[in-house]
């Protein structure tokens, strides 16, 4: 059994930290937006450029609207002035830590992902296989058998809830940049509902990261290791 240090439970805080602030920024985003689209401004993610925050700021608001949008915009600014030097702060702890810099290697992979993923698989030599640590995180088919016939129905959602939503995020950017991925999502949209295409490529990519640290191989090396008939990776994964 395994049992994180001091050292590793404080970080988890950091992150844990980290993410419900960006929660918080979220929610104070989506209610400017809000307040955007009630005026007709549909501009999505170029509302936080320079030129949409002028024009925002220029809308017509009256009473209760204006002072939603000049709190809002207030607690944006406080909100990202915390956030700042938590970024800083994992950025430093990732690129300090041996482990988690191999699997930033990987694409889609950044700072917060790869240091989540070692802080809470810890010592990967208690997983035998790649199908355990997708099991640990909940990444698994949920199974209802009964009289000798096999159901399977969604995720377990066992583990970590944080670390499961920062492995689909990281798999939806590594779809995009990893061809090898990105071909067996596209194969698997056509048969399949996006979502169940990008949680089957989150367990792919927790599965690769176990093997990454296990055989401390970094990427691409890896890709080629698990193309391999004879490499033990691929079969044992």
């Amino acid at each position: 059994m395994w049992v994180p240090d001091a050292e590793i439970r404080d970080l988890r805080q950091l992150l844990i930290h980290r993410h419900r602030l960006v929660q918080i920024r979220t929610r104070v985003k989506n209610g400017l937006q809000h307040l955007a689209l009630n005026r007709g401004v549909r501009k999505k993610h170029r509302l936080w450029t320079e030129a949409g925050q002028r024009e925002f700021l220029a809308l017509p608001l009256h009473g209760w609207a204006q002072y939603r949008r000049s709190d809002l915009l207030q607690l944006l600014r406080q909100v990202d002035e915390q956030i700042r030097p938590l970024d800083t702060a994992v950025e430093k702890a990732a690129w300090s830590h041996a482990q988690a810099r191999l699997l930033m290697t990987h694409p889609g992979v950044g700072a917060i992902t790869a240091l989540a993923y070692v802080l809470t698989i810890g010592d990967v030599g208690r997983f035998r296989r790649g199908k355990q640590v997708a099991s640990y995180l909940g990444l698994i088919p949920s199974e209802h058998s009964s009289g000798g016939r096999q159901r399977l129905g969604a995720i377990s959602k066992q583990g970590n809830s944080f670390l499961r939503m920062l492995l689909v995020e990281a798999a939806q950017t590594a779809v995009r940049l990893e061809e090898g991925m990105k071909k067996q999502y596209q194969h698997r949209c056509h048969s399949k509902p996006k979502g169940v295409a990008k949680v089957a490529a989150a367990r792919q990519l927790a599965v690769r990261l176990y093997w990454m640290l296990r055989t401390n191989t970094a990427y691409p090396e890896i890709v080629y290791n698990e193309s391999s008939p004879r490499c033990p990776v691929a079969g044992a994964s």
